[in-house]
Formats: structure tokens, sequence, C-alpha cells
């Protein structure tokens, strides 16, 4: 699937090494092949609640998908 630059998308799967997890949102900032992976990627921004990035990383698509109704916004506050 192809995605749009600048629409918000949903991990699929945890980024550990970037403090991500699956379900958080992040913004399409450039499209690419990526390295080793056999399918189109997207660099992606994460932001916090106030607006601060928080993880630039880039994923192949299939760690991807597009919001749908049925998602809800949801906060959850990473340990001190």
């Amino acid at each position: 699937m192809a995605f749009e630059m600048y629409a918000e998308v949903i991990l699929t799967r945890d980024v550990p090494e970037s403090g991500l997890r699956a379900g958080d949102v992040g913004t399409v900032v450039e499209r690419h092949v990526v390295p080793d992976a056999g399918e189109e990627g997207y660099s992606l921004e994460f932001f916090d609640m106030t607006g601060n990035t928080v993880a630039v990383v880039t994923l192949p698509a299939s760690a991807l998908r597009l919001p749908t109704p049925a998602d809800r916004p949801a906060v959850r506050a990473l340990s001190a």
C-alpha cells in the first residue's frame, strides 16, 4: 500500500530501539526503498503530545497501516 506524504499512519509492530510500540501514530515525511527489505519504505516522524519530535525512523510499508473509524486516540506515558 502506498501512503501519502504527511499522512498519519499507525505502527503495526513495536520498534523498541526507538521507544515505539504498535499502535503509535506517526507522520510520513519521506517515501523510498528500504535497504534489505525488498519493499517500499517510509521515513516517519513521531511526536509527543506537546509537538516535540521523539523519533524519526525508516520502516517498510508492511509495518504501517492507515487509521480507521474503529481507532481511538490514546495516551501512553513513558516511565521515568
